[in-house]
């Protein structure tokens, strides 16, 4: 993901969380750390091929790191896309990001409501760990906290499915 991408970016956010939206403050705050020598993010967009080449950003996922821990920011996926295997490729494409920045545990919260977001996480050996009660405002919906633990020379992600069609870029 670029500046660039923000705006289309922003567009999928509220379409698919309207009542807790990242801001364009955050996605800059995010990008500010995601280059350089001493990155600690990675963020990443998907795009639909489109007829012209030019594609269409239908959905997006973005990773911070901070010692061995590494935590899933954000993924989402227009919903013409749900159950393509594109979050999986998002998500596949984010515990690379946490093995490159030698993470040996991914976290990651997720709205109790979100079973279809859960059950892609589980697909991929995170377990269920706490709850946060209220995290989501101004819904004031309970988080399940999840965590993934892999060993520091494992490729966690290798072999997941991916969306045929659809390409990702950071």
């Amino acid at each position: 993901m670029r500046w660039w991408d923000i705006d289309p970016v922003l567009e999928l956010e509220r379409a698919l969380f309207p009542e807790d939206a990242w801001s364009r403050g955050m996605f800059w705050s995010e990008l500010a750390h995601a280059r350089g020598p001493e990155a600690t993010r990675r963020y990443l967009v998907a795009e639909d091929g489109g007829q012209d080449g030019g594609g269409r950003i239908v959905g997006y996922a973005g990773l911070a790191s901070a010692g061995e821990t590494a935590d899933v920011q954000t993924i989402a996926v227009a919903r013409e896309h749900w159950g393509t295997g594109l979050g999986a490729r998002l998500l596949s494409e984010l515990l690379r990001a946490a093995t490159a920045f030698e993470c040996a545990e991914v976290m990651l919260e997720c709205r109790v409501d979100n079973v279809r977001a859960q059950k892609l996480y589980e697909r991929f050996g995170f377990e269920p760990i706490g709850f946060r009660r209220g995290y989501y405002q101004p819904g004031n919906v309970d988080a399940l906290v999840m965590r993934l633990t892999t060993p520091p020379d494992s490729a966690p992600a290798a072999g997941a499915p991916s969306a045929q069609g659809t390409q990702t870029h950071d």
